[in-house]
Order: structure tokens, then sequence, then C-alpha cells
């Protein structure tokens, strides 16, 4: 397998990369024209819990770059601050979720989501929020090529992507920082790279991005020969340049998010078999 245009080995190398100019204009000379945050709390029908979400987004023209966070912890001043800002500074934040934002919006900018870039457009039908849950979660875990009864780490625990694995017989170790328990009372473990090695393919959130655990996470599938499946809200334009450098699939959502509207929406496939895809 051959890295895709725009790849590099590590998250730093291409942030390198951008800043060097290297896969389009030089971020000094794009400027965020919006910035804004999106806060949602959902608990769906028949679900016994809830969730909150929060996101920062960032506007480049057409494209639009997200880093997903946790509520409350992104300071009011973050987005004022990136209001104007031309990229190449954004990619110098001291807030790590600011910075990837800026990248995810560059990337969006020169590398959308398009057949001629590796995505495969997959449509999201329209439905109640749990029913556009559980078709996005549909196509995410059809990323993973494993038999029944495979275990797979679940990086950021999202009920519906559990109900999925399970209609396939496979099993799965729930995973997130601030660790609980899922919807069905089982323990979501906190430290993602300790079970990993319990587990055959990791399915890991866009989030890890914005809070810095992905990088452990792609060299572990790299090195031990693993599928590493990421689903992302957050950086979805970024993840799909580490195709063939330990991520194995991606299912890309850039804003607007499912769970913003009851219309049919889109998600972006890459596995490898598109031109630009990484095969």
């Amino acid at each position: 397998m051959t890295a895709p245009t725009g790849t590099r080995t590590s998250y730093d190398g291409l942030v390198d990369l951008v800043r060097a100019g290297a896969l389009g204009p030089h971020p000094g000379t794009l400027r965020v024209a919006v910035a804004f945050t999106t806060r949602q709390a959902v608990r769906h029908d028949g679900r016994g819990t809830g969730y909150r979400n929060e996101v920062l987004s960032l506007r480049l023209a057409e494209a639009v770059g997200s880093c997903a966070v946790e509520p409350g912890a992104l300071p009011d001043s973050a987005v004022e601050e990136c209001v104007g800002t031309d990229v190449a500074r954004l990619l110098e934040h001291p807030l790590l979720p600011v910075r990837v934002a800026a990248l995810d919006a560059y990337l969006m900018h020169v590398l959308p989501h398009t057949p001629a870039n590796g995505a495969r457009p997959v449509p999201l039908p329209a439905g109640s929020s749990l029913e556009k849950s559980r078709a996005r979660a549909k196509t995410v875990v059809g990323l993973l090529d494993l038999p029944p009864g495979a275990t797979v780490l679940v990086v950021g625990v999202v009920n519906s992507l559990l109900e999925a694995l399970r209609s396939r017989d496979l099993r799965y170790i729930p995973c997130d920082l601030k660790g609980g328990a899922t919807e069905w009372d089982e323990p979501v473990v906190a430290d993602a790279l300790a079970a990993a090695g319990r587990c055959d393919a990791l399915l890991v959130s866009g989030m890890t991005l914005g809070n810095g655990t992905f990088e452990p996470l792609r060299r572990h599938a790299l090195a031990h020969g693993k599928q590493l499946v990421m689903f992302a809200q957050t950086g979805s334009a970024v993840l799909p340049r580490f195709l063939g450098q330990g991520v194995s699939a991606v299912c890309a959502e850039p804003y607007p998010f499912f769970w913003l509207d009851g219309g049919p929406g889109v998600l972006h496939r890459y596995d490898g078999s598109c031109p630009g895809g990484g095969r």
C-alpha cells in the first residue's frame, strides 16, 4: 500500500508539510473568516443515558474544519482569537483544539472530500437523531474487516457503534478518558493504549486528535499490523492523510454533523480503494 498525496508518517510531519506550503497555498496567506462553537445535549428515545458535545469550527473560504472539545473546556476568547487570523499563526496557537481545527480547515480547503482525493460519498438518510446515529454506525462498523468473535477497542464510546458491533458478533472493549459505564452498564476503560494489546482492531474517534492520544494509537496499529478505523467529525480532512500509515479506513463527517439536522446527509468513506485513497 502506498501513501496517498499529503500523507506523512506522523501528525507533526503532516503539520510541517502544511506549514511549508507543500500541499497548496502557504497557510500564512489564508485567513479564517468565521469561528464558532456548536454545543449539543442529547438523550435518544429509548436510551437511559445522554451526553453532551461541544465542537470548535473554523471557516476558511468554502471549507469548515472542526475539533471537538470537552464541554466547557474551551475559553470563549478562543473563538475571537481565531477570527481574521491566518492559518499559519493558528497552527501555533497554544490550544491544541484550535491547532487541530485550523489544520482540518486548511486540508478541507486544499484536499476536499472528493473521489479524486480518495473519498466515496455514502448517503445518510433522513430520520430521528437515533435513526441517523444508527445509520452512521452501520457505515463506520462496515469499514472493519473482521471475523465474528474478534475484539475491537472502541475509543470514544458511542452506543450505536456498540450496538452495530454486537450485530456482527464482534466483541469490544469500550474506552473513554472519562471512564464510567456504557448504556448497558459495561465498564469503560480510561487507558486506550493499555487496552489495545488485548484487541484485534481499533475503532477510534477523531476526538483523539484534539486530546493528543491519536499518535500512540496509530503507532500501535502500524507496529502490530492491526486495523485502525477512524470515525471523524474532528479532523475529517486530517485523518485520511494517514491511510497506509497506521490508519486503514476513515468515515469522515465534516460539519454540519448528523445530529444537527433531521434531513438527509452524506458521509465520506475512505478505505484505500479509490484513486488517491492509499492503494
